[in-house]
């Protein structure tokens, strides 16, 4: 699908606005047809939520946009033939992306490997033998650019002659973090794709990572956890990637060291043991959509509303079915006895009022308090 400039602009626009998240832009999207009117409609939308809107800035997103060119990247739109395939069937996919590289590696088999920040010497070593074998077999190395594990996955493919990893960072496209990494960063632009969800000259904030795990696990068939502790981001990307319906791998390790407590556990549960990348290989090479882990926590089905059953839904009256506990919108559906698309609707109202949260799941609560007005980071501006 090719975009006028038009409409690519105000899709940058609603995105940027206050209290629009991948779902509820999708959903505005569907709901109005096009970006501009979707933009249009928003302050509607918050007042009947109970609140006062104001989209995001003109003149904001025209600096954004010159900041993305001048960072030399480029806007991957959902709907664009160059949108990684697999990314974009993930829930709450990025409805945009910058990028700088070759997106066509987006197109071969793709697999995450990641691990533990502080990460032992023996398991540095596993990560790039692993991500060299992979990606001389055709893999995509896909990871986040972090410390430990995720650097040597990186520098591991790119042992390997032609463009062969993928790096998912947490900051905008023209931020390099950690700063240690400058320069693996820009070889992975150089030599492979570097992607990013933030707008340019975002500094990474800790809300930021669990987003970017989602990218890094959306992107591959499957993820192969190194070494990490019982509590790290990298179990994190192992669940998000359960959630998508991809296979989930962990290499072993020692009962008597914490770092591999992570990896123990998630086999324990059901991810695949591997011990060697021809694992990896035989495992991910027949991989059909349907995983050989049992390791799953799958988003319930049949909670969303079809495009046109929610382009002339009214909203159901669901807030007083709401807490600050989440909860599954399939079930707000059964206990109100409205339709998927009056259930999105009412929702949608909510959360462009910044009375909504969204969980991962298909889950929604209400914001930690109410009394709190949210504010845009423009609010003042003239």
């Amino acid at each position: 699908m090719s975009l006028s400039q038009e409409e690519a602009f105000a899709r940058i626009r609603l995105l940027r606005s206050p209290n629009v998240g991948p779902v509820s832009y999708a959903q505005l999207l569907r709901r109005f047809g096009d970006a501009q009117r979707a933009i249009e409609a928003l302050p509607d939308l918050a007042a009947r939520g109970g609140r006062a809107y104001r989209p995001a800035p003109l003149g904001r997103i025209e600096n954004e946009v010159a900041e993305v060119r001048r960072a030399g990247a480029r806007y991957l739109f959902q709907d664009s033939a160059d949108y990684p395939a697999l990314l974009r069937e993930i829930e709450g996919a990025p409805p945009i992306l910058m990028a700088r590289g070759d997106t066509a590696l987006t197109c071969r088999p793709c697999v995450a490997i990641v691990g533990a920040r502080n990460a032992s010497a023996a398991a540095v070593k596993l990560a790039r033998d692993f991500a060299a074998g992979l990606a001389e077999a055709g893999f995509a190395v896909v990871s986040g650019l972090a410390r430990g594990i995720d650097g040597a996955a990186h520098r591991g493919a790119l042992s390997i002659p032609g463009p062969a990893t993928i790096g998912v960072i947490a900051s905008g496209i023209d931020i390099a973090y950690p700063p240690e990494h400058r320069e693996l960063q820009e070889q992975v632009a150089q030599q492979g794709l570097l992607l990013a969800e933030q707008p340019p000259g975002t500094e990474p904030r800790g809300s930021h990572f669990p987003s970017r795990n989602r990218i890094i696990a959306g992107l591959a068939a499957g993820t192969l956890v190194v070494e990490a502790a019982p509590k790290s981001g990298s179990l994190i990307t192992a669940r998000l990637a359960a959630e998508a319906g991809r296979e989930v791998m962990a290499i072993p390790g020692s009962p008597l060291e914490a770092r591999a407590q992570g990896c123990n556990q998630l086999i324990r549960e059901g991810a695949v043991l591997v011990q060697t990348p021809e694992d990896v290989v035989e495992l991910l090479s027949s991989f059909d959509g349907t995983p050989r882990s049992t390791f799953r926590e799958p988003v319930p089905a049949g909670w969303d509303a079809a495009p046109e059953e929610f382009a002339d839904a009214e909203p159901a009256d669901v807030a007083g079915l709401l807490t600050m506990a989440p909860v599954g919108v399939d079930e707000l559906i059964r206990q109100s006895g409205a339709t998927a698309a009056e259930v999105q609707m009412a929702l949608l109202e909510l959360e462009i009022s910044g009375r909504l949260q969204r969980h991962a799941a298909g889950r929604v609560s209400l914001v930690a308090s109410l009394r709190t007005p949210i504010r845009a980071p423009w609010e003042g501006e003239g």
